[in-house]
């Protein structure tokens, strides 16, 4: 507990006159958090609430998270903004709604301690709806009555959305006798299980495995959304009709009762600003882009103008920190705790020489396990626990918290260093990845109705739905495929792992298969083969590479420490890790292969530099190959300008230099002259000749041909070898060339970064012009992106014609290169104000000083490209703005709506991993195995090839291929499937049907009937004879059976093999059973009525596995 260690204010005379008297304050970044934490808590003494003002939603959620450790358990709320403008006709996302709903009824109710809520300036200048306005919350009780009915309708009036399955705050979900609810203001679903009407249980469950957690006996289901049906209806039509006719927002809204949300503030409450440098302009942006949809009367009825927020806050804020030194009265300094220790050798003297300094030190830890073990490992020092005592001595303490940075502080004599600051741990490597069966694919669970499908024996299909049919009076689920033509396939479930989603080399699929014929199979065959050679090729490279001896560098010199520490910004976690694995790599005797992977802007370049920067140190040369012109000039300023200081020479080879200037460049390269060699392929030459290569660093790997790839291959051998890419690598793809190639991931934004301000709303020449304008102003420059080439050259006219006295430039991909690389570069030295471009600015360019971008019919693009597009700005850190714009809101499709809300939504920073990753997971596809392998992936669809490819790399391996043991095929007339009614919608039967097929492990159906009892009740008779059904295939696999036949009465099991003990006993635990060692076959009489056998079967299998598993 972290609590007590705020009490050293008091010992500090600077803190106790600014929480006494107030004043303006510089505090260090690192130190902000405490120090609120510190006057908010004094605060807490006069037992009123405090109100703490921070720059975006991002700075204030993060400043939010660290209050809470600090001040627990006192509550800590955050108040975020809508999301989306009022003015835009969206309504903001439930959870955004409910983390509003949550912090401003703790702001304003009196029960227990006074909360600490943390409002962005953007929030502020959001006008909010009178409490009273809201849709009536209500609580749900263990033993009341419940009537679904009237309930749903009371969840729909409070503004929750019915879904099939609960994924996310505001949503619900009725499945027969069982509602699951994500109330708007809770951490957690809430799964309602009614016996009857009557509620029998209320469970907190997990939206990710939709499993049961704790039990509850009340929940409060608080509404998602501000403001009551009927105002909600108004905006909808409104927002439905013509955009000439639509009444404006501010007319269909009851405005006298919106107010600003400092005045419903309590006047007790104590106000405190957190980033006093970055409010006021945070406050003029916004109410610009509100003047700019908004006319400017409308505009004072919903939001509040900055200037009447500033006065409110000269008012009532006591103090004002700020983390720019100017001339405030009182200044808190500190430094970042970062120590460069590799382990805990390494960070005990660090911890020992504050300890010795008389500092209090405190290191938290995420989960208290990690703390004992290091506090039992420590040599010389004592660590005890802070469990919420009064202060401690100085002396080493351990704590259980979540801090994202901690501090040094002189002037407190204070310390506190989070785990992941104390240690740059060397990660131990990953164990191998355990082979997965096929079929058991993640993508399996996005399949819908009409998606294409690759039938392993069959070929692609189309997947028309379940259909649950009798044949010859048994009931089962059916896979409906179509083929090419008429022809149709029903597919028993049961092979549904002989089934994947089609996932092409690009987003057209190929023709449906016809049934019958050879081709699918000779296409095949060719896959197969083409897997074959990859699969040599990957092996024999990775296996020379493990032979021969590369050159081990030296530990970090000096200077290395000293470059590292001149980095500008603080390095991520992630990025570190990838730093100190790059590092390990080029310190072990063989030949480094290291892939490194990470969003746009992440840092990826930062790793490359620092490797660079190592090998130049140790008297090696260095090779860093680029895909463009523009990117080896980028490439080129940003090592000159780093590496100004160090005694190496930097070169660059590219179509800007002339051909005598090259040569010169090569030639002393080729002398030794020469560190670090920067170009495109154009290094790939034969007359570049290293005289001591030591690295080669790669970027953007994928978009090389496959000539210059060979040449890379064959440079591998040798030398060490960076990749970088921005293209997200699948994850089955990452399993496949485990081990064969390193890979590290970088998904963390750097720190600094701000959240792009995204503006989503209908097209208006005003808002384009405004916005325009405003980027030439601040000197800044914009991207246009209209993706038509046929009307392009006319937008840019249009634009010239809206903006005089900017200038604009074109680019699309159809331009001659030269004049498109002239265009682009007239752009990045800042000779042009707005680059009116196609999507090909897409990936690959870096300007941090472009930092506006339009998006003209945003409605046309996928989420992922969209994110990708919005990553070419907020590369810096000044306040970056996206505009998406549409023609008309009627003319939006729902799908649409919903991309576009989910981008306008703060909380997307750095999620590329994780947004439409099948779009990505195309685009890789290709990329990672060359263009040779492309055709086959789009003939099989990637995962069918990646599993040839799994099987021909594991064959070829040290152990070679064994085949997993398959359930068998096994077929008694009983109803065996899954009851609509029991799970109502396909997306959850597909799954269920998916895992019980694709299920090799008891254990795994055991935990699969586990969850379906918990989310959808009481498991009914033919789905509990489908999961015994695949219970007795597996038992019977795994006993070393291959066939099973009903023959005369009697089940026929073969080959198992038995010795005469073990067949002896078989005959004592089954009557009647039947061992053959001639023919490895063991039978045993069943009976011939269905409902009899089934039992017969199961006991069967159970007891011949017992029987093989036994020692002899």
């Amino acid at each position: 507990m972290l609590r007590p260690f705020l009490a050293l204010i008091h010992d500090d005379p600077q803190t106790a006159a600014l929480a006494r008297d107030g004043g303006r304050a510089f505090v260090a970044a690192s130190l902000r958090p405490y120090l609120v934490a510190a006057l908010a808590d004094e605060v807490f003494a006069a037992r009123a609430p405090a109100l703490v003002v921070a720059g975006d939603d991002r700075q204030a959620r993060d400043l939010a998270h660290d209050l809470e450790a600090w001040l627990a358990p006192r509550p800590v709320r955050f108040y975020p903004s809508r999301g989306v403008a009022y003015e835009s006709h969206l309504a903001p996302p439930p959870h955004l709604v409910g983390l509003r709903v949550a912090a401003l009824d703790a702001l304003l109710g009196a029960d227990g301690e006074p909360p600490v809520v943390v409002v962005s300036a953007a929030a502020l200048t959001e006008k909010v709806p009178d409490p009273e306005l809201r849709p009536a919350s209500f609580t749900l009780r263990k033993g009341d009555l419940l009537d679904l009915d009237e309930t749903a309708e009371q969840l729909v009036a409070a503004g929750y959305e019915r879904v099939d399955q609960v994924e996310d705050r505001g949503q619900f979900a009725i499945r027969g006798g069982i509602l699951d609810v994500f109330p708007a203001t809770a951490d957690r679903a809430v799964r309602v299980d009614l016996f009857d009407i009557e509620i029998e249980s209320l469970r907190e469950f997990s939206t990710f495995t939709q499993r049961s957690l704790a039990e509850l006996d009340e929940v409060l289901i608080a509404p998602a959304a501000e403001l009551a049906p009927e105002h909600r209806e108004l905006a909808e039509i409104a927002a439905a009709t013509d955009a000439d006719e639509r009444p404006d927002v501010a007319e269909l809204l009851p405005l006298d009762r919106f107010g600003a949300f400092l005045d419903l503030a309590p006047a007790g409450a104590a106000v405190i600003v957190a980033a006093d440098e970055e409010l006021g302009p945070a406050l003029h942006d916004h109410w610009a882009d509100v003047c700019a949809a908004f006319h400017d009367a409308d505009a004072h009825g919903l939001y509040v103008t900055p200037e009447a927020i500033e006065r409110a806050l000269d008012e009532r804020a006591r103090v004002r920190l700020g983390t720019i030194s100017s001339d405030q009265a009182f200044e808190f300094r500190a430094q970042a705790a970062d120590t460069a220790a590799r382990s805990l050798k390494e960070a005990e003297p660090e911890l020992e020489k504050l300890v010795r300094s008389s500092y209090r030190t405190v290191v938290t830890w995420a989960r208290r396990g990690d703390g004992e073990r290091v506090a039992y490992n420590l040599a010389r020092l004592r660590a005890q626990w802070a469990e919420g005592e009064g202060l401690p001595a100085p002396e080493l303490r351990f704590a259980v918290a979540r801090l994202r940075d901690g501090f040094i502080a002189p002037g407190f004599s204070l310390a506190v260093i989070p785990e992941h600051r104390l240690f740059r741990r060397r990660r131990a490597e990953p164990e191998e990845p355990t082979r997965r069966r096929r079929g058991a694919l993640r993508s399996f669970a996005e399949l819908r109705t009409g998606d294409i499908v690759v039938h392993e024996d069959h070929g692609i299909a189309r997947f028309a739905g379940f259909d649950t049919k009798t044949v010859a009076g048994v009931t089962r689920d059916y896979l409906d495929l179509e083929f090419a033509g008429t022809d149709r396939v029903f597919m028993p479930v049961d092979q549904l792992a002989k089934i994947s989603r089609y996932v092409g080399a690009g987003g057209a699929h190929p023709p449906l298969s016809k049934l019958g014929g050879t081709r699918w199979e000779t296409m095949k065959a060719r896959a197969r083969r083409a897997a074959q050679e990859l699969a040599g090729e990957l092996l024999n490279l990775y296996a020379e590479r493990r032979r021969r001896q590369g050159f081990a560098f030296p530990d970090d010199g000096e200077w290395l420490d000293e470059f590292e520490e001149k980095f500008p910004y603080t390095e991520t976690a992630d990025q570190r890790e990838a730093i100190e694995l790059v590092k390990g790599d080029m310190e072990a005797p063989r030949p480094m292969d290291r892939l490194i992977c990470g969003d746009v802007g992440y840092g990826k370049t930062e790793v490359a530099l620092r490797a660079a920067f190592k090998a130049a140190d140790a008297g090696k040369q260095v090779l860093m190959l680029v895909p463009t012109t523009i990117l080896a000039q980028q490439h080129f300023g940003t090592f000159s300008e780093r590496l100004n200081d160090y005694p190496f020479i930097v070169e660059h080879v590219s179509r800007f230099r002339s051909a005598a200037d090259q040569r010169a460049a090569v030639h002393r390269f080729t002398e030794g002259k020469v560190d670090i060699l920067i170009g495109t392929h154009r290094l790939l030459s034969r007359d570049v000749r290293p005289k001591d290569l030591g690295l080669l660093i790669v970027d953007e790997e994928q978009r090389f041909g496959v000539k210059q790839k060979e040449l890379l291959r064959q440079l591998k051998l040798r030398v060490d070898v960076i990749s970088l890419s921005a293209t997200p690598i699948p994850r089955t793809l990452q399993m496949s060339l485990a081990g064969l190639r390193d890979i590290s991931v970088i998904e963390t934004p750097p720190e600094g970064r701000r959240p792009v301000k995204t503006y989503v709303g209908e097209y208006d020449e005003q808002l384009v012009k405004q916005a325009l304008l405003r980027e030439k102003a601040r000197g800044g420059q914009a991207f246009f992106l209209h993706n038509r080439i046929e009307t392009i050259d006319e937008t840019a006219e249009r634009l010239r014609a809206l903006c005089p006295g900017m200038k604009f430039e074109v680019a699309h991909g159809q331009m001659e290169e030269r004049r498109l690389e002239r265009h682009m570069l007239s752009f990045l030295r800042g000779e042009a104000d707005v680059l009116v471009s196609t999507s090909i600015i897409e990936s690959g360019i870096d300007i941090p000083q472009a930092n506006t971008l339009v998006v003209e019919r945003a409605d046309h693009f996928g989420l992922s490209q969209l994110y990708q597009i919005r990553g070419r700005v907020g590369r810096s850190r000044e306040r970056a703005y996206a505009y998406l714009l549409y023609p008309a809101y009627s003319a939006l499709t729902e799908e649409a709506q919903k991309r576009l809300a989910a981008l306008s939504d703060y909380t997307e920073l750095g999620s590329g991993f994780k947004v439409a990753m099948r779009d990505l997971e195309i685009r890789g596809a290709g990329n990672l195995l060359g263009d040779e392998q492309s055709g086959h992936v789009a003939a099989l669809g990637f995962e069918l090839y990646m599993q040839m490819l799994d099987e021909a790399v594991a064959a070829m391996g040290e152990d070679g291929y064994e085949p997993e043991f398959e359930p068998v095929r096994l077929d008694v007339n009983v109803d065996a499937y899954v009851p609509a009614d029991y799970v109502p919608y396909e997306q959850a039967k597909v799954d269920v049907h998916r895992r019980i097929a694709g299920a090799t492990e008891v254990a795994d159906l055991q935990l699969l009937r586990d969850e379906l009892e918990d989310r959808f009740g009481p498991i009914p008779d033919p789905l509990r004879d489908l999961i015994a059904l695949q219970q007795a295939r597996i038992k019977l696999g795994q006993a070393g059976a291959q066939a099973v036949t009903f023959r005369g009465g009697r089940l026929a099991v073969t080959p198992i093999e038995l010795d005469s003990v073990r067949a002896k006993r078989l005959r004592e635990n089954l009557p009647g059973a039947l061992y053959e060692s001639g023919k490895s076959q063991f039978s045993v009489r069943v009976p011939d009525d269905p409902e009899q056998r089934f039992p017969a079967v199961i006991r069967a299998a159970d007891a011949l596995l017992a029987v093989t598993r036994e020692a002899a």
